[in-house]
Parts: C-alpha cells; structure tokens; sequence
C-alpha cells in the first residue's frame, strides 16, 4: 500500500512562517492540503494559499486571540507548528540580562504560550490535535555565542516530552531538532559561498538541509502516519557534527571527509 501524507482535513498554525524555514514548513503543509495561517510580529507575505496575522507570540493575550481568530474563520485548529524564535550572536558575558530574558522568553516560554492556547481548543474538538515544536542542535550540544538560545531549545525539547504526558492522548507533541538549513540568509550569515562549502564537507551528508526537507518531518509528525509518535525530539540534522578534532586530523593528514 502506498503511503502518503494527507493533511487536506486539517487547519495548521505555523509561527514565524512568512520566511526562512518556517516559511518551507507552510509550504509543505499546503502541498500535502492543509488550510494554513502564518503569524509573526510584523505583516508579511505568507506562501501562496496561506493567510497571514500578526501576533506578538510572547504575549499571551495576543496569542489567545490569535487562536480564537483562526477557530473562528477555520472552525477549528488541528496543527500548531511553534517555529517563531531564534537569537544573535552574543557573548555570554557581554549580554545584558534583559538580553538572555528577550531569548529565553521567544524560545522557550514563547513555545508553552501558544501550545498552552492551541491545546485549549484541541482538547475540546474531534480528532485532538498535534502540536509540533520546532527546536535546535544548539540544544543538545554547547552553542557558544549563543548560549542562551541553547539553553532554551534544551528546554524546548524537556517541554515536548512533559506536554505529551500531560495532554495525551487527544493532543501528541513532538519536536524537530533542526541542524544547520539553506535560507537566502546563509551565505551572509557564515561569511559567503565558499565558508559554507567547507562547513558542508563537515556534515556527513555533505550538505545543508533545504528548508522543504524540515517542512517534510514536521508534515509527517502532523499527520495519521505518526499517530503512535508523541513526547519524540526528531533529530534532523544530516548525521550530526563531526568532532572538530577529527576534522583537524583528517584536514592536516589531507583525508578527505
């Protein structure tokens, strides 16, 4: 039997959708025939077949009426995708506290907000739903430079696993610890083409992630396939990172990778 991802019955909320990888979530989700809404602090032109609101997804009161708008139009939400976050470079010891509170309070409590006022409705409707987190590499491993961002994706994926006992069975929850992803922003953030190229050598499926490859895992745990997977941090990440000593070795014995 044939196996596809079919998502034509259910209403998707994607945060931070409008761009970057959120963006290839929501067009993922459209193929596979979800109705989706995007939402982020600013308007913005969302995938086509999508609509879009804005909504500050720290603050709870906004995040409440969100949610409720899009019941209202849609009858009903059967997918919450919390994707909105990340954090700039800064040094621990130089960021301001009021910095770290900024990270922490997008990454992580930003998360519990909207899953909290999605699994409101959730639990109320036929079917449930599934609430899909959108977390790091930088979670499970040190992530200088970013420290606190790290510490909230850990926190992300100590969230997954406690929501799915709380809230199952009639709501699964599960995240996607993302490693390193194509956007039009890469090559700027690392430095050009040529930077990226080498880290690539380092992954060990020699590439980036595109961001429709991320919009495919989180399709799945979204759908009836992944109906028995709840609490799961889905590493999607190409093979992880090499150890950066064996790297050096392999570079000054001139071993390819």
């Amino acid at each position: 039997m044939a196996l596809a991802i079919d998502l034509s019955d259910r209403v998707a909320l994607v945060t931070g959708g409008s761009r970057g990888i959120g963006r290839g979530i929501a067009e993922v989700l459209l193929e596979a025939g979800a109705t989706v809404v995007t939402c982020g602090r600013s308007e913005a032109e969302p995938p086509g077949g999508a609509t879009h609101v804005t909504c500050d997804v720290r603050d709870p009161d906004a995040v409440r009426g969100m949610v409720e708008g899009v019941v209202a139009r849609h009858g009903r939400l059967d997918v919450l995708v919390n994707n909105a976050g990340g954090a700039p470079y800064a040094l621990s010891a130089d960021a301001s506290p009021r910095f770290h509170d900024k990270i922490v309070g997008l990454n992580l409590m930003a998360t519990l907000t909207c899953a909290q006022a999605a699994n409101a409705v959730m639990q109320q409707q036929e079917g449930g739903g599934a609430i899909v987190n959108i977390s790091s590499v930088s979670g499970v491993r040190p992530s200088p430079g970013t420290a606190a961002y790290g510490a909230a994706k850990a926190g992300v994926d100590s969230l997954t696993g406690s929501l799915a006992q709380e809230w199952g069975p009639r709501v699964r929850v599960n995240a996607v610890d993302v490693g390193l992803v194509r956007t039009a922003d890469t090559a700027d953030h690392y430095g050009g083409d040529a930077t990226v190229a080498e880290i690539e050598r380092t992954i060990p499926l020699g590439r980036m992630a595109d961001v429709a490859e991320i919009g495919r895992v989180v399709a799945f745990l979204a759908s009836d396939l992944a109906s028995y997977v709840s609490g799961a941090s889905v590493a999607c990440h190409g093979g992880g990172e090499q150890p950066v000593f064996l790297y050096i070795a392999q570079q000054s014995n001139g071993e390819a990778l």
